[in-house]
């Protein structure tokens, strides 16, 4: 018999909902200022003030202006080889690494896992990084931000935890049948995981995107910039004269206001198009690679 709530359970489910409502605002209205701000006429957004809930105006002439950038075609050539090369890397690294990680019998296993676990707590820092980096001539170069990174800690436990929780009896049945370890994994392991898969590709695949610093760092070269370190130089350094030539001075400030939340749009677009592909296995993926540790 369903229980009829009471008064103070009407009001607690009011003020969560109440608070859950201002968290969805507090978190959708950026990405919609941004949005709105990027289509609407310069002269009118560079007068407004307080809050904006559309565009005023429509103009898409800061979009002509960035796709017209060579360097933003260039940032996404180098972005998405970044992304594809580098999630490709650390899917095969990941796997292996928490396969032989997840069987009973490897030696030291627990041992190895410790000394694994403590890169997330303590690293060389950044000098030594760079120094290896160099040293192995990876330095200015789009490899510079997949190899030193081939492998995500969290991800690794993660997915470790996902494949002990697969029972045993099915790798038992595959030995007795003459399956090899790259039978195992590649026929048994890797299609019974799938929804952990999918999460370890949108994790990756954000953080390659998104991905500035190490980049920074190592990549000298402007034809060589990710999309993230483009986009960065046009916020913070407010390069855009390039995008606003043939504009006189007031006109130029004005358009390159716009220009920054165009770039802005243009740069999160992609990847907030491929979540919703991915969004059934994310809840299922976490909570299986949670289960067991």
């Amino acid at each position: 018999m369903k229980r009829e709530k009471g008064i103070f359970d009407r009001l607690f489910d009011v003020f969560v909902y109440t608070a859950l409502s201002a968290l969805v605002l507090a978190t959708l209205y950026p990405l919609v200022y941004v949005l709105f701000a990027s289509f609407s006429e310069p002269g009118e957004f560079i007068t407004h003030k307080g809050f904006l809930w559309r565009p005023l105006g429509f103009n898409l002439g800061a979009y002509e202006s960035v796709i017209r950038n060579p360097g933003i075609l260039i940032g996404y050539r180098n972005t998405f080889f970044i992304v594809v090369a580098g999630v490709a890397v650390n899917l095969v690294m990941t796997a292996l690494g928490a396969y032989v990680l997840s069987r009973k019998n490897v030696l030291w296993n627990n041992a190895i896992m410790f000394f694994i676990v403590f890169t997330m707590f303590f690293s060389g820092g950044l000098v030594p990084l760079y120094l290896i980096v160099k040293g192995v001539g990876l330095l200015d170069s789009l490899w510079s931000t997949i190899i030193p990174f081939a492998v995500g800690t969290f991800n690794l436990i993660i997915m470790r935890t996902s494949f002990m929780g697969i029972p045993d009896s099915l790798e038992e049945s595959a030995k007795i049948d003459g399956a090899n370890h790259a039978t195992i994994l590649l026929r048994i392991i890797l299609p019974l995981s799938m929804p952990v898969i999918a999460v370890m590709i949108l994790y990756y695949a954000v953080d390659k995107w998104n991905g500035w610093f190490y980049a920074s760092i190592f990549i000298k070269s402007r034809d060589l910039y990710p999309l993230q370190l483009v986009l960065r130089e046009i916020l913070i350094s407010n390069s855009t004269d390039s995008m606003t030539a043939g504009a006189d001075a007031g006109d130029r400030f004005q358009i390159g206001e716009t220009i920054k939340y165009a770039t802005i749009v243009v740069a999160t677009a992609p990847i907030l198009f491929v979540y919703p592909f991915v969004q059934r296995y994310f809840v299922k993926g976490v909570m299986i690679g949670s289960l067991k540790g």
